[in-house]
């Protein structure tokens, strides 16, 4: 039973799955590496829940009582304390998720479980850099996590299988919908959408179409109900760079390599709604 999270990162997705945990009672504890990024994430989280109060969904009491089992830090010793488990987002790279793991695995009891939200990496690598390969699991949720109902749960070469049903256990009892996949790069959805994005960007970078009638068309004609660009500018262009890039050089797969227009894109900050201009133009808030 899972009555206390960690979650290592403060960003879009340690913000939201440390609120998708709080409304279904867990105690969390998230950690970043600067105050700012911390109560940045705070902020995210008390934004979405004051939202729902102000919309009637959530009553006052509630309101206090989610907040009130939340807690934000800088540091890794106190986030990790009597944590059931932790869970890791971070960004996508390999070497600084493996000193993550390596920290905690010093830090936490072997019967705490260590879990990654990688959406391409492995597993297995990952757990390498731990005494205790056999708790580490990876739980790839999709963004935004108050949202989207689906989570990939991958097990390395050692993973346990009482480490498994708990983290599947885990998963369910938060609300999502848990799949299984192997532990390949881009496990199951992000091996299918990365060839979407790709194929989406390398067409307009070839004047073949527009992003306008490439979102019509997907949203349209195969019942999507974002378009691709839509997404990659929610996503972050340079998020789906990175994840194009790491699936390329882990598979060495021509079709995986990405549209020359990423990097143009990304020289001109164009990164989509964080930077007010993706694909397409945003308002600043």
């Amino acid at each position: 039973m899972i009555k206390k999270l960690c979650v290592i990162g403060a960003g879009t997705m340690g913000a939201g799955i440390a609120q998708v945990a709080l409304e279904k009672g867990v105690e969390v504890a998230m950690r970043d590496v600067e105050d700012r990024f911390v109560e940045k994430g705070l902020a995210t989280i008390r934004n979405f829940l004051g939202k729902k109060l102000e919309k009637g969904k959530l009553s006052e009491q509630e309101h206090r009582a989610i907040l009130g089992r939340l807690k934000g830090t800088t540091s890794i010793e106190e986030a990790a304390a009597g944590a059931d488990m932790v869970i890791e987002a971070v960004l996508e790279d390999l070497v600084l998720k493996q000193q993550v793991f390596a920290d905690l695995d010093r830090l936490c009891p072997p019967e705490v479980i260590l879990s990654s939200n990688t959406s391409t990496l492995s597993i297995t690598k990952i757990a390498s850099a731990t005494k205790h390969p056999a708790r580490v699991v990876g739980t790839h949720f999709f963004s935004p996590v108050p949202v989207m109902k689906l989570v990939e749960v991958i097990s390395g070469e050692k993973t346990d299988g009482k480490v498994l049903a708990a983290t599947l256990a885990f998963m369910i009892a938060l609300g999502k919908t848990p799949i299984q996949a192997k532990d390949v790069p881009g496990f199951i959805v992000n091996r299918f959408l990365c060839l979407l994005y790709n194929e989406a960007a390398d067409q307009i970078f070839k004047g073949y179409a527009t992003p306008k009638d490439i979102d019509l068309g997907l949203k349209l004609g195969s019942n999507h109900p974002m378009g691709p660009v839509e997404i990659m500018d929610m996503a972050g262009v340079d998020v789906v760079n990175n994840a194009l890039n790491a699936l390329y050089e882990m598979t060495g797969e021509e079709r995986y390599r990405p549209s020359p227009l990423f990097e143009k894109m990304i020289r001109e900050n164009r990164l989509g709604r964080k930077t007010g201009r993706g694909f397409y133009e945003y308002e600043k808030s």
